[in-house]
C-alpha cells in the first residue's frame, strides 16, 4: 500500500512495514496467548530455521535479485490459496504420527465452541524447511513473511488455522526484528512514516485478535485465502515491475 497507492520509496516502506510488524506481534500476540491460541513451545521450535534464514537471506540477496525471488514468493502464495481451496478441512489431529512431535512435545489444547480441542504437530520436518525458506524470504525481502510460516503450520504440520495463525503472530516479531535493526542501522526507518503506520496497524491487530475467537473456521479460511491472493499478486507485480 505505501508503495504502490502512496508513492513511497520502497526502502522506507519496508522499513516502516517492518516495525508495523514489530508492533503487530507485540500487541496481538499478547492477546492470542491470552485466549490460549498462541503455542509458544511450537512458536520457538520453529522460529530457530525462519531465524537461520533469514541470516542467510542476508547473505542470498547479493546473489538473486530480489525482483525474482518475489515473483516466486507470490507464486507460492497462490498456490497455497489453490491447495487450501481443493481441501479446506479443519485437520487437527489428522495425519500419521511424528516422533519429532511427540519429542518436542509440539501439541497442545486451543479453545472452541465445545471445549478445549485438542491438536498435535505433523510433518515436523516439512514445516521445519517451509520455515527455513520464509525466513529467506524474510532477509532478503524485509517482510515477517507471516502468511509462509501460517501455511508450513496449517497446510504442512496440520495444525489448527488459529493456532498457526496466533503462532505465526508471536514469531514475526522475532524474525521481524533483526530487519528492523539492519534499515535502521541504513537510516531507512523514519518515524513521521512509521508512527502512523504503527499505530493504525496495532489498532486493526488488536481488533482481529477479538474477531478470532469468534470467527468460525471456514469464513477464517476464506479471508486468508483472500488476503494470500492479493499478496501474492502484489509480490508478483512488484517483481516483474523491477521496484523491490
Amino acid at each position: 500500500m505505501l508503495t504502490l497507492a502512496l508513492g513511497v520509496d520502497i526502502h522506507y516502506a519496508i522499513g516502516a512495514s517492518l516495525v508495523s510488524v514489530l508492533a503487530t506481534s507485540s500487541g496481538a500476540a499478547a492477546a492470542y496467548a491470552k485466549e490460549g491460541f498462541t503455542n509458544i513451545r511450537i512458536g520457538l521450535f520453529l522460529e530457530v530455521p525462519a531465524t537461520i534464514g533469514a541470516l542467510a537471506g542476508t547473505v542470498v540477496t547479493a546473489l538473486i535479485a530480489p525482483a525474482w525471488v518475489a515473483v516466486i514468493f507470490g507464486a507460492v502464495l497462490l498456490y497455497s490459496v489453490y491447495v487450501s481451496i481443493i481441501n479446506h478441512s479443519d485437520h487437527a489431529g489428522n495425519g500419521r504420527p511424528d516422533k519429532l512431535a511427540d519429542l518436542f512435545q509440539l501439541g497442545g489444547n486451543y479453545p472452541s465452541p465445545d471445549g478445549p480441542r485438542p491438536y498435535r504437530g505433523h510433518s515436523v520436518a516439512g514445516g521445519f524447511l517451509v520455515l527455513l525458506l520464509a525466513g529467506i524470504f524474510s532477509g532478503m525481502l524485509g517482510i515477517g513473511s507471516g502468511a509462509l510460516k501460517v501455511i508450513g503450520m496449517d497446510r504442512i504440520m496440520k495444525l489448527p488455522l488459529k493456532v498457526s495463525t496466533a503462532t505465526s503472530n508471536f514469531m514475526i516479531g522475532i524474525t521481524a526484528a533483526a530487519g528492523a535493526g539492519a534499515y535502521l542501522h541504513r537510516g531507512y526507518i523514519d518515524p513521521s512514516l512509521s508512527m502512523p503506520v504503527m499505530l493504525g496497524v496495532l489498532a486493526g491487530s488488536m481488533a482481529g485478535a477479538r474477531l478470532l475467537a469468534r470467527a468460525g473456521n471456514k469464513s477464517l479460511r476464506i479471508v486468508f485465502s483472500i488476503t494470500i491472493a492479493v499478496l501474492g499478486l502484489q509480490m508478483i507485480y512488484k517483481g516483474l515491475q523491477g521496484i523491490l
